[in-house]
């Protein structure tokens, strides 16, 4: 495994492999784009190799499990992973990219070992399920939306049935509620984590809203304390 030849060329071919993986996910401006992923493939594929390497030049030594240190890498990957993942109310993002992150790491551990058809055949699948099943998430599959709504309306049990009423027409499932007192009197805002299944019909809710004697303001929240509003 000394070989300069072999761990120049599996570290070659694992920095290809992870970076067309990568190049996908910078394709749709993630954080982990393409240096993050070759980073986390040739970084495996080093670390395996190394123990490898250990496992047979030391004599008279601790033994060294390649696979124990193949696994460590995996749960080290897992923190790397979890960096990604952003949780905003209703919405969790970061899932798919962290998930790449995961498997370009098992594709450096099998460059690593040899094990090349598997790390082969691992990143076609990997690109296949990230470009072709995203695609056909979003043309076949009915995609669920979640986003959080603010609604800025005098404080009354009417008031609250009656937007409820609303969400409901247009199939708005409420996955969360939140009340906050306002300095105006009899006043309250409305934070309402919803599942949107239905078409294009956002604006059309807001102006439906608008339209109930009492409401202020209503609007979706676009991210942390930006709001798209309607007065």
């Amino acid at each position: 495994m000394g070989d300069l030849k072999t761990v120049v060329c599996r570290l070659i071919l694992t920095m290809v492999l992870s970076g067309l993986i990568g190049v996908e996910r910078e394709t749709h401006g993630r954080a982990a784009g393409l240096r993050t992923h070759i980073l986390v493939g040739v970084g495996s594929t080093l670390i395996l190799l190394t123990s490898i390497y250990m496992a047979e030049t030391i004599i008279g030594g601790a033994s060294v499990d390649p696979g124990r240190v193949a696994a460590g890498v995996i749960t080290g990957i897992g923190f790397i992973g979890a960096g990604t993942i952003i949780r905003f109310r209703a919405s969790v993002k970061g899932l798919t990219t962290a998930a790449s992150l995961w498997a370009t790491a098992g594709v450096g551990l099998a460059v690593g070992c040899g094990f090349y058809t598997g790390a082969f055949a691992a990143t076609f699948l990997i690109l296949f399920s990230l470009v072709f099943l995203g695609r056909f998430e979003k043309r076949i599959i009915k995609k669920i939306r979640c986003r959080s709504l603010e609604v800025k309306t005098s404080a009354s049990a009417e008031q609250l049935h009656r937007i409820r009423a609303i969400l409901s027409d247009y199939n708005v499932r409420i996955k969360d509620l939140e009340i906050d007192k306002l300095e105006e009197p009899e006043m309250i805002k409305l934070i309402v984590d919803v599942e949107l299944s239905g078409g294009r019909e956002d604006e059309q809710i807001i102006n439906d809203l608008m339209k109930i004697e009492g409401v202020r303001k209503a609007g979706w929240l676009k991210k942390e304390r930006e709001v798209k509003e309607n007065v």
